[in-house]
């Protein structure tokens, strides 16, 4: 398949990341196709789209008319056969479940064309980890969103089994949806702004967990100093605490390390708590 050949782009899971996603791949053309679920999972995230387009407005990204545009190339579906059937590129935007992920490629491997090239945007995993779930491995790689509010960088990382051919197309479908590609030579857990951002937060939550100073403190102390518009609490809280916590607790069994569970049970009692940060309202910091 060449680039031109895609079409519609099938993007799985409508929550913060795949908002995004569907957002500026139909901004740039491109029939998009939203799945997930819930029905009212779909509805809140079509509520939240036009609200992430209007901020996308008012800092210039795109006028009023692109907007009215993308949004009647997005469409909503809780019907998995349907949501696939004119797919020609998946990007998968499930949680940081590799166990979950893998049963998710599996099922639309069965519902998608042979042709789909399919993706993850996990943001901390590695393809391999369920490459062979596809059931398609050579046409298939991460590629990784950001915030699009504030930066156009993706990453695609491919794993061993990633043809040379996938490779290219994902690059250049990066390029025709307006990001700037960052291309791994390796697999690497959380790419390369990713695994640098883990490791900030990390120290972040390790000294609130142990009670070392206050939230608020540490972010001023990360703020003062570096004279940055955000500490990391307000960073986590713009990414999701349920998204943070998955990650957190996945690596805290993974290594079995002590600190790394403290640091999962601080973040699990925010998300009981239903604190899930700027997209529930409240998280470490009160948002209206």
């Amino acid at each position: 398949m060449e680039l031109n050949d895609i079409k519609t782009v099938l993007v799985l899971g409508a929550g913060t990341m795949g908002q995004q996603v569907a957002l500026i791949i139909s901004l740039y053309g491109f029939d998009v196709c939203l799945y997930d679920i819930d029905k009212n999972i779909l509805d809140k995230a079509l509520i939240r789209i036009k609200r992430l387009a209007q901020e996308l407005i008012q800092g210039k990204k795109c006028t009023n008319k692109q907007v009215q545009g993308a949004l009647a190339r997005l469409q909503f579906f809780t019907d998995p056969e349907q949501a696939a059937l004119d797919a020609d590129f998946l990007i998968e935007s499930v949680p940081e479940d590799p166990s979950l992920k893998a049963k998710v490629f599996a099922q639309f491997n069965e519902l998608c064309r042979e042709h789909t090239i399919f993706t993850t945007n996990t943001s901390s995993l590695i393809p391999s980890m369920f490459a062979h779930a596809t059931g398609r491995p050579d046409r298939f790689a991460a590629l990784h969103f950001h915030d699009v509010r504030i930066t156009n960088i993706v990453d695609v990382m491919p794993h061993p089994g990633t043809s040379k051919k996938t490779l290219d197309l994902i690059i250049g479908f990066a390029r025709a949806i307006g990001q700037d590609p960052i291309v791994l030579k390796k697999e690497n857990h959380g790419y390369v702004f990713n695994a640098m951002l883990m490791e900030w937060l990390k120290s972040a939550l390790t000294l609130a967990a142990n009670k070392v100073a206050s939230i608020q403190d540490i972010d001023r102390a990360w703020i003062g100093v570096m004279n940055s518009p955000l500490g990391p609490f307000r960073v986590m809280d713009s990414i999701g605490l349920d998204t943070v916590w998955k990650i957190t607790d996945y690596w805290a069994q993974k290594t079995n390390d002590s600190q790394a569970k403290k640091n999962a049970l601080f973040l699990k009692s925010y998300v009981d708590e239903g604190k899930l940060g700027i997209k529930s309202g409240e998280g470490f910091y009160l948002y209206k």
